[in-house]
This record gives C-alpha cells, sequence and structure tokens, in this order.
C-alpha cells in the first residue's frame, strides 16, 4: 500500500511528460528552431514535475529527507524503466537512439530533468516546511 500513492502521482507526472511531449511536438518545434524548442520542453517538464510533487507531498505523507529521497529514486526508476522499455520494445527504436537524449544534443535537457525527478520530493518537502 506504501507505493500505491506513489505510483499514482508518477502515473499524473507520465501523462504530464507525454502531454509536453505532444506540446513540443506539435506547437514548440514548429514554431522555434530545435534547441530553443527543446529547452523550453525540458523547463516546462522540470516545472511540471515540480507542481505536482508541491501538490501532493502531504498527500503522499512524506516526513522526512529518507522518505523524500526514497520516493524520488521510485519515480526514477519508474521512469527510466518507461523510457527504455516503451522506446525499445514498444516504439522500436535502438538503444543507441535512447541513449541520444542523454548527451544534451540539440537543447535536451533530459539528464536535468531526471535530477530534478530525483530530487522533486526533497525539493517540495523543504519548501512545504
Amino acid at each position: 500500500m506504501r507505493l500505491l500513492k506513489p505510483l499514482a502521482v508518477w502515473f499524473l507526472i507520465l501523462l504530464g511528460a507525454i502531454a509536453n511531449g505532444v506540446f513540443r511536438e506539435a506547437v514548440l518545434l514548429p514554431r522555434l528552431d530545435t534547441t530553443p524548442a527543446y529547452l523550453a520542453s525540458g523547463v516546462l517538464l522540470a516545472l511540471l514535475i515540480l507542481a505536482l510533487t508541491l501538490g501532493s507531498v502531504r498527500w503522499l505523507g512524506i516526513r522526512g529527507r529518507p522518505q523524500a529521497l526514497r520516493t524520488g529514486a521510485f519515480w526514477l526508476l519508474l521512469t527510466l524503466c518507461f523510457e527504455f522499455g516503451f522506446g525499445h520494445f514498444v516504439r522500436g527504436h535502438s538503444w543507441q537512439e535512447l541513449l541520444q537524449a542523454y548527451t544534451f544534443q540539440d537543447g535536451n535537457l533530459w539528464p536535468l530533468v531526471l535530477l530534478v525527478t530525483l530530487f522533486a520530493p526533497l525539493i517540495a518537502l523543504r519548501l512545504r516546511g
């Protein structure tokens, strides 16, 4: 039962990330160059993750630093499993293609978004006091 609430919040983060990707492809990339579009998308996603975490940190019952870091690590693990599992086995991307997102190429902030995912519960806990 202790995993259900963090899993529910992660699912909201996942839906937000998918919406962010659709927004990037449909709105940002047609209007901006690749680098600014990826930078804006990365910042928007990081802010979304922080906002969802801030809004749910009390509901999650996170009481201290260790629990916050465990929750962030759980979200990070789920994100990486989804990213590589869905990307490779469903979308058919090669491992090399998937790893390209971790190079900051064309302004891709994905590695920083993953760090935000890891530390968002701790940041939210500190901000909520």
